[in-house]
């Protein structure tokens, strides 16, 4: 009898080793190696031979043909502007999430809408009956003659053999497989879920994938750190990683694209989680402002306005800054990042004389999203001298500028969508960098543009 081939392998990137190693050559981790069975044959899955049988040769770049394929067109406006126009055939897109999220769902709602299209959905978490359940509920809250009808083929199966053989007798359009944690392949002796299975699923389906031009979508855990479960290369091998994030207690979710062969990954999908499935948010900035015109001026509360891909947002920053009450100032941040506050704060210091070193200072993004837009620096920096001095700010003035170390505010891309949205929603007056003025006709906007260089300068507009 041959002897059993065992490896230890990194459960972070996917690393095998003959023997056990303290600290992960590849990606640097510390106790990640696992023990793993290896198969004792070739692993060669004969499932995937019968798709295309021709042999692969070279070919001549200049032989190659670029015609720009179709896409298919999703149904749900904020998911086809993440995917970059539609979703591409033989591609292979993960979307990740926390659990509870709302993933299935999405994923759910969004095939029911797809017209003349036959979709398998390999589930190996619920059952037909719990999606069934959730189609239901679903197609409930919409009206049932404008929704196209799809195809759909419920199985539930957790073999990936299997799954290529329910994919040969019914030969669908779309393949949905939820989720690639549950898959496991006979080839390999672990259980579902461990680096190798992940890994070599989801090689067999990216190989049927690329074969027969036939799009797949798989769903995928994320771990606590908030990455995508399972070995690094899951995400190296896909096309397209979507990431479904949102916090639990708000009703917002967002979809950002964190790696994407076929388009941008600046763009992100906003949407609303409902008691009968998501829906979409056309319109996010009147919704994140959280009807701010209506409230009394309250101190610490400032309107910026901001690019998330090729989409304007006025999102509201809010700032607390409060005495020290243990000696030892507290810094937080929520939906920012900590180490730009840091920045802003010792440009506050330096620049301009505010002495912010014995206090604390807590930021946060409101509506539970997350920016990176530079541009919104100078609204952080308005809400922490508008609750240090506990003076509102004007309700009708908002903000676009980025904050350089020495005090100056840098110009910023797009001033000119930042500005037709603040005046869409409202506002009367806009605060952008100067340098953003010898560009702009403002002959077109019935809103006050100001033009400021320096901090000093945005702070006496607006504290006088």
């Amino acid at each position: 009898m041959s002897k059993e081939k065992i490896a230890f392998v990194c459960s972070s990137c996917g690393y095998d080793s003959p023997k056990w190693i303290g600290r992960c050559p590849s990606c640097g981790e510390w106790n990640t190696f696992v023990e793993q069975k290896l198969g004792k044959g070739k692993n060669v899955n004969p499932q995937l031979s019968t798709f295309n049988s021709q042999l692969s040769s070279p070919i001549s770049m200049s032989k190659i043909e670029t015609n720009e394929e179709p896409r298919i067109n999703m149904h749900d406006n904020e998911l086809n502007r993440v995917l970059g126009g539609g979703l591409v055939p033989g591609s292979l897109t993960l979307l990740g999430g926390e659990p509870g999220i709302g993933k299935s769902t999405l994923i759910l709602q969004t095939v029911l809408r797809l017209k003349d299209m036959k979709v398998l959905y390999v589930s190996g978490e619920e059952s037909a009956r719990q999606l069934k359940m959730r189609a239901d509920r679903i197609m409930e809250s919409t009206n049932a003659q404008s929704v196209p009808s799809s195809d759909i083929q419920v199985v539930c199966e957790v073999m990936i053999e299997r799954v290529f053989e329910h994919i040969k007798a019914v030969k669908p359009d779309l393949v949905v497989v939820d989720s690639i944690q549950t898959m496991a392949t006979e080839d390999v002796e672990s259980s579902p879920g461990s680096v190798s299975q992940i890994r070599e699923c989801a090689a067999m389906l990216l190989k049927f994938a690329k074969e027969t031009g036939t799009p797949v979508i798989i769903i995928g855990h994320i771990n606590k750190e908030g990455s995508i479960a399972g070995p690094k290369i899951l995400e190296h091998m896909v096309d397209t990683v979507l990431q479904f994030e949102g916090d639990q207690h708000y009703m917002y979710r967002i979809v950002r694209a964190i790696k994407n062969r076929f388009g941008s990954t600046a763009e992100l999908g906003i949407y609303e989680m409902r008691q009968n499935g998501l829906r979409e948010v056309t319109n996010p900035s009147e919704l994140l402002l959280s009807d701010i015109k209506n409230q009394e001026e309250l101190s610490g509360v400032a309107i910026a306005s901001a690019i998330e891909g090729v989409r304007p947002l006025l999102i509201e920053t809010q700032a607390l800054v409060s005495t020290a009450a243990y000696g030892t100032p507290q810094r937080s941040a929520t939906g920012f990042d900590l180490r730009r506050l840091n920045m802003l704060l010792a440009v506050l210091e330096k620049r301009v004389g505010f002495k912010l070193g014995q206090k604390d200072v807590y930021l946060n993004i409101a509506g539970g999203i997350r920016v990176t837009d530079p541009a919104i620096d100078l609204s952080v920096i308005a809400a922490v001298l508008s609750s240090n001095v506990d003076t509102g700010i004007d309700r009708d003035v908002c903000m676009a500028g980025e904050v350089g170390l020495s005090g100056e505010i840098r110009p910023v891309s797009r001033i000119m969508q930042r500005i037709a949205e603040a005046e869409k929603l409202g506002f009367s007056k806009i605060l952008i960098p100067a340098a953003n003025l010898s560009s702009l006709d403002r002959t077109h906007f019935k809103i006050e543009v100001k033009g400021v260089r320096r901090v000093e300068e945005a702070l006496r507009e607006l504290f006088g």
